[in-house]
């Protein structure tokens, strides 16, 4: 099987011995990187997602800073989205209908990458982080894998012979469509879906859910896991039947804090499943990020990663 990255520092070649440079923007908060690799991450800083006005100088001056004491050799930008990945189109690089507020038709690639003459690697966070859990992670060995992160949204990068899926868009598994579960009247916090996974199993879900309550003041067996669980579910049995990924990994800020909502996932799954596709039993096959936190941050070195062997196959 073909990989995209392969070696713990893949690219050496590509970056002559310099570190990448990379950015996570996420719904609440982006990432900045420089590393050659996860065992060899120079400096990380982190800036609030608030207005793009505020955010975007924020993480210039960050990567100027980089620039001049560290000379990186290619930039990756692993955006939220849904963002226009198409290089011929006209919006190319920008932020699309998203439902964080003043950021719909936002240019990140032009506002981060501007300053810079250098290979710019560019997509989702989500792709991001599943071509870097490929290259370091839990999915090394397999080049057809999804990474599922379920925070402020819900995201899914899908990997396919060994690239982020393409089609006129990149894909939004976090929209799509499920069947409510039985009794569960509760409103969608998505502004486009009253029945999709994001509006109904996101970390604002969530919090839309427990009325006032915090995470900590619930228990496992609280009720409003049971909505988390059958909606990635059932998401999950959509991404198995659509794709039949060779491992799911889901990560993000409501897993990573809630770390019995993963086996329960992978059981209403099979429950789903009901038989019809053997998934495998040999291994894990939902499991956590290999990277752990870092998974997101990582993905945008993998993308400059990505970028530079791509520029020196170009010659």
């Amino acid at each position: 099987m073909t990989n995209a990255l392969q070696s713990p520092e893949p690219g050496r070649d590509a970056s002559g011995g310099r570190p990448w440079a990379g950015v996570e923007l996420g719904g609440t908060k982006c990432v900045c990187t420089l590393a050659f690799g996860p065992e060899r991450v120079i400096d990380q800083r982190t800036v609030a997602t608030t207005s793009p006005d505020d955010t975007l100088p924020a993480l210039l001056e960050v990567l100027h800073g980089w620039k001049q004491a560290h000379d990186f050799a290619a930039l990756g930008i692993a955006s939220f989205g849904p963002i226009d990945i198409d290089r011929s189109s006209p919006t190319h690089g920008q932020i699309l209908a998203t439902n964080k507020p003043r950021w719909p038709g936002t240019d990140v690639l032009r506002a981060l990458s501007g300053p810079f003459e250098m290979p710019v690697g560019f997509d989702t966070d989500v792709n991001g982080a599943a071509l870097a859990e490929i290259a370091w992670g839990c999915g090394k060995g397999v080049d057809d894998f999804a990474y599922v992160t379920v925070g402020t949204g819900v995201g899914v990068g899908l990997i396919v012979l060994g690239r982020p899926t393409r089609g006129f868009a990149h894909g939004e598994w976090g929209h799509i469509r499920v069947p409510r579960l039985l009794g569960d009247d509760h409103p969608s916090v998505c502004s486009y879906h009253d029945d999709c996974v994001e509006g109904l199993a996101s970390g604002t879900a969530l919090v839309s859910r427990l009325a006032g309550r915090t995470v900590r003041e619930i228990s496992e067996d609280d009720p409003a896991w049971d909505a988390i669980v059958h909606y990635i579910a059932a998401m999950a049995h959509a991404l198995v039947c659509g794709a039949a990924p060779r491992r799911i990994a889901i990560g993000g800020g409501v897993l990573s804090a809630q770390p019995h909502l993963l086996a329960r996932i992978d059981r209403a799954l099979r429950v789903s499943i009901n038989g019809y596709l053997k998934l495998p039993d040999d291994y894990d096959y939902v499991t956590r990020p290999g990277l752990g936190d870092l998974a997101g941050p990582l993905g945008s070195i993998a993308l400059a990663v990505a970028a530079a062997e791509e520029a020196c196959r170009a010659g």
